[in-house]
C-alpha cells in the first residue's frame, strides 16, 4: 500500500523475497522464441508479410502517392537544381581525390542519386561523390596502377587513364555488392561500431590526405602516389623536393579561388537566416574561372593543366575486373561501411529534425545497388557529402523529387554543356575540394571538449586520426576500430566498485563517501560493482570486494579448518576436555606445523566448516583453546548491489562460485544459474530479495531475533540471502546480492 503524504510517500508492504513474491502475486508465464523459431518466422510467408516486404523495398511506393505537389513541388526544383549545380562541380573536384579524369566524377553524381530516389528512405541527403570516399578509392587506384608507369605520350596517358577508371569501377562494384549483402542480412547495426570519436578523428584524418593530396593540383608537380604506411610523408617529401618547380599560375589562382570560396561560405553561414539561399559560390567561380581561363588562353601563355575534353554521353556499363576484384576485398570492405557510416549518421541528422523513420538496412540496401549501378557505368564511390546535403535540406528540399531533379541538372551537363568546362584549370578544381573541408577541419575542435567530457573518447578521436593519418585511411579504420573496441574492454575490465550505506534512515543507499548523514548497520557491508562480471573482471572483482570487507574468506576458513583438525586431535587425544563454560586444556601447549597438519590434504581446507562431530559449536568470536588463533571477523553480512552487472558468463560463475556465493539480477540470470547448476543445498533461489532494503530489513530481522549470531557452519548456512530486482533507489532497476562473512568462502566441490 502507498500513501501519499504532500511530497512524501509511505510504503507499506512485506519484506519480499523472490519466491515468497512470487507465491503473493501471480505471475504471468511467457514463451521465449529461441532461434529456431525466429528463424521459421523469418522465412514464413504470407500475403501481409510480402506486401510489408514489397513496401520496406520499395519505399518509394509509401512516399510518392502521399506527395503534396502544390505545397512542395516549387521548394523541390530551387533546392534540386542548386544541389545539382554544386553536385556537378563536386563531381569534377573529388574525380582528382580518385585520379580518374574529371568528366566521370559526373557519372557518380548521377547514376546512385537515380537509384537512391528509388530504394533510399531518407528525404534530404544528397548522394554523389565524398571527399573521403574518393580518397580511399584513389589509393587503390595509385596502388594498383602506379604513376611510375605513366609516360609522357598521350596514347599511353590515355591507357594508364582507362585502367585507373577500371579500377575505380570495380572497386566501387565490389563495395556495392558488400553493402547489398549487409543489407539483405540485417547487418545495419554494424554501424553502431562506428562511433561519433570515431568517425569525427577518421573523418578529419580524411581531410588531411584530401589537402595532401590536391597540392600536387594547385602547384601543378608530378608527384607519385604513396598508398602505403607513411605514405602521407613521403608524399609531402616529393612535393617539397619539386618545389622549385611550382607553376606560379595555378599557385595563385587556387589560392585566390580558395580565399573566396572561404569567405564566401563563412558569410553563408553567419546570414543563412537573413539569406534566402546560400550564395552558390562555387559555380560563380567556376563560371568566371573557366571564362578567364579561355578568353586569356592561360594554357597557352602559362601552361596551366586544365580539365581537357569530356565525353559527351555515357558509355556502355562493363562487368567489373575480376583480377582487380581479388586485390581489393579488404579496401572494398572499408569503403563500403565507410560509406554506410557517413551517410546513414548524416540522414539520422535530417530524419530526427524532420521527424521521420529511416531504416539502417534498407539504407544499405540502396547504397549498395547504387555503387553497383554507378560502378558498372564507370563511376566511383559514393555516399552524402554534408555540405551538399546541406544545400539540399537548407534550400527548402522536401523530398528526394529534389534529388531527382540535381540529376536531371547532371545529365544535362554531360550531354550537352559539358565542353563550356573543358577550359577550367584543374587547380581551381582543387581548390574547390579544400573549400568543402572546412567543416571536417574544425572538428580538431573536438578534442578539448572530449577531454572534459570523456577522456576515453578523446583519446579514441586521437588514436583514430593519428592511425588514419600515418598508416592510410584502411588499415588507420581498422586499427582504430580495434582500439575502441579494446578501450570497452578496459572499461569493463576496471569497473567502479562502491561501498553504499542507508541515506537518511530511508530505503535510498548511496555512495558512503558522498554523504555524512548515513546509516550502516552493524556488521553490515553493501558492496555495489558497476559492470557485468566476466573472465576478464573477475580477479579485479574478488581484489575489490576482499579489500572492502577487510579480510580473505579463503584465509579464514582455511585457518578454521586447521583450528577445527586441532580442536578434534587435542579432544581424541583427551588434551582437551568440554565443560559449560568452555574447553579446558588438559596438557601442556603444543605447537605443530601447518605442514603436518595439512598431511597432504590441502583440499579439505577449502570445504565448508562442519562441527556435527564435535560435542560443542565452535563461537568463532570468544576465546578458543590455547595455541588456536583464528583472525576474527566482525562482519557477518554482505549485501552486493549488482544493478549495473548486465550480465555474468560462465567462467566467471565458476571462479565466484568457489569464491564466494552469488547470483545475478534478474529473473533471466536465475534460468541461467539453474542451467549452469548453481544452486544446491546451501544458495538457493529463495534467498533472492527484491530489493537491497527489503535484503538488509531481514538480516536486522534476523538479528533481532538471533542476537548472538555465531559465525558457524550451522548457525549460519541459512543465512544466505541472495537479493536482486528493483531496489529502491534514486535510479532504476537496484539490484542487490546478501551474504554473511561465513559464506565468503571457497564452495564444496561437486
Amino acid at each position: 500500500m502507498v500513501e501519499p503524504v504532500g511530497n512524501h510517500y509511505i510504503v507499506a508492504r512485506p519484506v519480499y523475497s523472490e519466491n515468497s513474491f512470487d507465491e503473493e502475486h501471480e505471475k504471468l508465464h511467457r514463451y521465449h522464441k529461441n532461434f529456431w523459431d525466429n528463424l521459421k518466422l523469418y522465412f514464413r510467408c504470407s500475403r501481409q508479410k510480402a506486401k510489408r516486404i514489397a513496401l520496406r523495398f520499395f519505399p518509394i511506393v509509401s512516399w510518392l502517392p502521399a506527395y503534396r505537389f502544390r505545397e512542395w513541388i516549387l521548394s523541390d526544383i530551387i533546392s534540386g537544381i542548386n544541389t545539382g549545380l554544386v553536385s556537378v562541380l563536386q563531381g569534377l573536384a573529388f574525380a582528382l581525390l580518385v585520379n580518374v579524369p574529371p568528366g566521370y566524377g559526373l557519372y557518380a553524381a548521377f547514376f546512385p542519386v537515380l537509384v537512391y530516389f528509388i530504394f533510399g528512405t531518407s528525404r534530404h541527403i544528397s548522394v554523389g561523390p565524398f571527399p573521403v570516399l574518393s580518397l580511399m578509392v584513389g589509393g587503390v587506384v595509385v596502388r594498383l596502377v602506379p604513376d611510375s608507369t605513366v609516360n609522357d605520350t598521350s596514347t599511353n596517358t590515355s591507357i594508364i587513364d582507362q585502367e585507373r577508371v577500371m579500377v575505380a569501377a570495380s572497386v566501387t562494384f565490389l563495395a556495392g555488392i558488400i553493402q547489398l549483402l549487409l543489407g539483405i542480412i540485417q547487418f545495419g547495426f554494424i554501424v553502431i561500431y562506428l562511433s561519433h570519436s570515431l568517425i569525427s578523428g577518421f573523418t578529419t584524418a580524411a581531410a588531411i590526405h584530401v589537402l595532401v593530396s590536391q597540392l600536387k593540383f594547385m602547384l601543378q608537380l608530378s608527384v607519385p602516389g604513396y598508398n602505403v604506411p607513411f605514405g602521407i610523408i613521403y608524399t609531402l617529401e616529393s612535393v617539397f623536393s619539386q618545389i622549385k618547380d611550382t607553376n606560379i599560375a595555378d599557385l595563385l589562382t587556387s589560392l585566390l579561388v580558395l580565399l573566396i570560396v572561404f569567405v564566401v561560405k563563412e558569410l553563408n553561414d553567419r546570414y543563412k537566416a537573413k539569406l534566402p539561399a546560400p550564395i552558390p559560390i562555387e559555380l560563380i567561380v567556376t563560371v568566371l574561372a573557366a571564362l578567364i581561363s579561355h578568353f586569356l588562353e592561360f594554357e597557352k601563355r602559362f601552361n596551366v593543366a586544365v580539365v581537357g575534353k569530356l565525353e559527351e554521353g555515357f558509355q556502355a556499363p562493363v562487368a567489373p575486373d575480376i583480377g582487380i576484384l581479388q586485390k581489393c576485398i579488404g579496401d572494398s570492405i572499408s569503403i563500403a561501411i565507410v560509406a554506410f557510416a557517413v551517410a546513414f549518421s548524416v540522414a539520422k541528422v535530417y530524419s530526427i529534425k524532420h521527424d521521420y523513420p529511416i531504416d539502417g538496412n534498407q539504407e544499405l540496401i540502396a547504397f549498395g545497388l547504387g555503387n553497383i549501378v554507378g560502378g558498372a557505368f564507370k563511376g566511383f564511390a559514393s555516399s552524402t557529402a554534408l555540405s551538399r546535403s546541406g544545400v539540399q535540406e537548407s534550400t527548402g528540399g522536401k523530398t528526394q523529387i529534389a534529388g531527382i531533379i540535381s540529376a536531371f541538372i547532371v545529365l544535362i551537363v554531360i550531354l550537352a554543356i559539358g565542353f563550356l568546362l573543358e577550359p577550367l584549370q584543374k587547380s581551381v578544381l582543387a581548390a574547390l575540394a579544400l573549400g568543402n573541408l572546412k567543416g571536417m577541419l574544425m572538428q580538431f575542435k573536438e578534442v578539448g571538449v572530449l577531454w572534459r567530457k570523456d577522456k576515453y573518447d578523446c583519446v579514441i578521436w586521437v588514436v583514430t586520426f593519428l592511425a588514419a593519418v600515418f598508416l592510410g585511411l584502411d588499415i588507420g579504420l581498422a586499427t582504430a576500430v580495434a582500439f575502441e573496441l579494446l578501450t570497452v574492454v578496459i572499461r569493463s575490465q576496471f569497473p567502479s566498485c562502491t561501498i553504499l550505506a542507508n541515506v537518511g534512515r530511508s530505503n535510498i543507499y548511496r555512495n558512503r563517501k558522498d554523504y555524512t548523514d548515513i546509516y550502516e548497520p552493524e556488521g553490515v557491508k553493501i558492496f555495489r560493482c558497476s559492470s557485468p562480471i566476466f573472465f576478464a573482471n573477475i580477479e579485479f572483482f574478488k581484489e575489490k570486494l576482499i579489500t572492502a570487507v577487510g579480510f580473505n574468506p579463503l584465509r579464514i576458513l582455511r585457518k578454521r579448518n586447521k583450528a577445527l583438525r586441532k580442536i578434534r586431535k587435542m579432544l581424541k587425544k583427551g588434551e582437551l576436555q568440554v565443560t559449560p563454560k568452555g574447553f579446558i586444556c588438559m596438557a601442556n601447549q603444543t605447537h605443530e606445523s601447518d605442514e603436518e597438519l595439512d598431511n597432504n590434504r590441502i583440499e579439505e581446507l577449502d570445504q565448508p566448516t562442519s562441527m556435527t562431530d564435535l560435542p560443542i559449536r565452535i563461537d568463532w568470536s570468544s576465546d578458543l583453546p590455547p595455541g588456536i588463533t583464528v583472525p576474527h571477523v566482525n562482519i557477518h553480512s554482505i549485501v552486493l548491489d549488482f544493478s549495473a552487472v548486465s550480465f555474468l558468463d560462465f567462467s566467471a560463475m565458476r571462479v565466484l562460485q568457489k569464491v564466494i556465493f552469488i547470483a545475478e539480477t534478474d529473473k533471466g540470470f536465475l534460468e541461467k544459474l539453474e542451467r549452469c547448476e548453481f544452486f544446491d543445498e546451501e544458495i538457493k533461489p529463495s534467498m533472492f530479495f527484491l530489493s537491497i532494503h527489503d535484503a538488509v530489513l531481514h538480516i536486522l530481522l534476523k538479528k533481532d531475533t538471533a542476537p548472538k549470531l555465531k559465525l558457524t557452519e550451522k548457525g549460519t548456512s541459512k543465512d544466505y540471502i541472495i537479493n536482486t530486482s528493483n531496489g529502491l533507489r534514486s535510479r532504476e532497476n537496484t539490484v542487490s546480492l546478501l551474504f554473511p562473512a561465513v559464506p565468503l568462502q571457497p564452495h564444496r566441490n561437486h
